[in-house]
């Protein structure tokens, strides 16, 4: 709306909620995380690795810097290169809001769309009993995730109208479930967090686990979760986030020492006692008397510990939607329709879903700028 704006045309941002950006609310925890510095599309899944390229590199995280420094706005980088505002989240959506009011767009709240009809060179919109008609559509309405926050399909519904393919959203950046049988099994855990990596679906992440009372969570887990399909067992290292992780270097430096307490450098107490259990692990043994090929078949097992999830939290939790309108019938320049001209779609409705740490915000900032600059 702000880059529509800019070029002079009569900008109507319409909105269903009370207020505007609550994603970017909530987002954070309210610190609102809203780039990261290592943008690049190997960070996105899609159907197409390729189509989100041409937007990232023509609006980057350094471009959204420039606009928060122009609003007096700082941050701070957090881990891996995430980026969150010192002022928080209402401070970075007040900066939109000012940005569109300067560039003399209008914000309508409470204004559901109820139907889209082409007519011409135009669309129709139906709002109640208001009839609205524009020249250009762009549908920024985003995913399935966090229905309580107003989330709906209404995205797919328009882009199916109009003759677009829709890759099958699933729920993604979500913690998984356990079985009924592993949430008793796994109960002495909840609240344990400790370093792994992840991997699932080809993809491996390497940052905090954390068992929960229902499952597995953590950003190793969320960052897992996109890639992973009903089914499929989840494989943890757990030793990936260790010091010295060899029992054979535990060995050397103090063989007398029990397995148990030899296992104690590496895990949480709780952990430790559970894959003691779990493992069938002879923890009363010295390490000097274990040999290397005991030692080495007991780090295989903490260093690839496979866990079936029997799902997901679903939508109720899922920060993203992975899939959404297929990118075959965009265009990846301008993210406008190939099916009807005038028509685009941006953000999180589109099938590209960003890893966890501001991946998506960057993903919604540089497709909202191309579609902006087209529109």
């Amino acid at each position: 709306g702000i880059e529509a704006a800019r070029r002079g045309r009569r900008t109507l941002v319409l909105d269903h909620a009370k207020k505007p950006a609550e994603k970017i609310r909530i987002s954070g925890g309210g610190r609102c995380n809203f780039t990261n510095i290592h943008t690049d599309a190997d960070r996105f899944l899609s159907a197409n690795p390729h189509f989100a390229k041409s937007a990232l590199a023509r609006f980057t995280p350094d471009d959204f810097l420039d606009r928060m420094r122009a609003h007096g706005l700082t941050w701070h980088e957090k881990t891996l290169g995430q980026l969150f505002c010192d002022q928080k989240s209402g401070a970075v959506i007040q900066m939109l809001l000012d940005d569109f009011a300067e560039a003399g767009g209008t914000l309508r709240l409470e204004a559901p769309v109820h139907a889209v009809k082409p007519s011409d060179a135009s669309f129709h919109l139906q709002l109640g009993g208001e009839k609205l008609a524009a020249q250009s559509l762009i549908i920024a309405t985003g995913g399935l995730s966090i229905p309580k926050m107003g989330a709906t399909g209404f995205a797919y519904d328009v882009a199916r109208q109009f003759g677009h393919r829709i890759v099958e959203p699933r729920p993604g950046l979500v913690p998984f479930v356990f079985t009924d049988s592993d949430k008793a099994a796994f109960a002495s855990l909840a609240g344990v967090s400790h370093a792994v990596e992840v991997r699932a679906g080809g993809a491996a992440f390497a940052e905090a686990l954390l068992f929960t009372h229902r499952g597995l969570s953590g950003p190793a887990v969320l960052q897992a979760s996109s890639y992973w399909s009903p089914g499929e067992a989840v494989h943890i290292n757990l030793l990936a986030g260790t010091d010295d992780a060899s029992l054979g270097v535990q060995q050397r430096i103090g063989g007398k020492q029990r397995l148990h307490a030899a296992l104690g450098h590496f895990f949480p107490d709780r952990l430790r006692d559970h894959l003691v259990e779990r493992f069938a692990l002879p923890a009363g043994t010295p390490l000097a008397e274990l040999s290397a090929k005991v030692l080495s078949r007991i780090e295989g097992q903490l260093a690839d510990w496979a866990v079936k999830p029997a799902g997901t939290e679903g939508w109720r939790t899922a920060e993203v939607t992975v899939g959404g309108i297929d990118t075959q019938g965009l265009s990846s320049k301008t993210m406008e329709s190939h099916h009807a001209p005038g028509l685009y779609f941006i953000g999180e409705c589109v099938d590209v879903t960003g890893w966890l740490g501001g991946y998506n915000f960057q993903w919604a900032w540089a497709s909202g700028w191309v579609a902006g600059q087209s529109a």
